[in-house]
């Protein structure tokens, strides 16, 4: 099955993507490699809004009938909301992982210091290299 990777996000090598939003935050998400290995997800636990993030801390998990996994966040900085709707339908992280299966938004702190983002082509080639 072909994965899609958009161009316009970045993503990590634990298979979370970052989407650059126009106010400053950013939103993060599962890829869709992600969901396809984690199979029909079942059950989303999100961080609570206000919660301060270090880059690589596990943040939130999600359980598909197969297994729990654990987000990591790819950027250190505040919560500032949260997917409220995937507590009711986590099917959207295995339809739209790229759109209304998004799990968070941050603002960013003002230093980051997060290990080095994606660009989607290196990424692509990432997840085919891990096989």
């Amino acid at each position: 099955m072909s994965e899609q990777v958009p161009d316009d996000l970045q993503y990590t090598r634990t298979h979370e993507w970052v989407r650059d939003l126009s106010n400053g935050q950013v939103e993060i998400g599962i890829t869709d490699h992600a969901q396809q290995a984690l199979g029909d997800l079942v059950f989303v636990e999100m961080p609570q809004v206000g919660r301060e993030l270090k880059a690589g801390e596990a943040c939130a998990v999600v359980e598909s009938v197969k297994a729990a996994s654990d987000i990591y966040s790819p950027v250190a900085g505040r919560v500032s909301a949260r997917n409220d709707e995937l507590a009711k339908t986590p099917e959207l992280l295995n339809s739209d992982p790229y759109g209304a299966g998004w799990l968070m938004r941050v603002d960013r702190g003002p230093a980051p210091a997060e290990g080095p983002l994606l660009k989607a082509a290196e990424y692509a080639q990432y997840v085919k290299e891990a096989g």
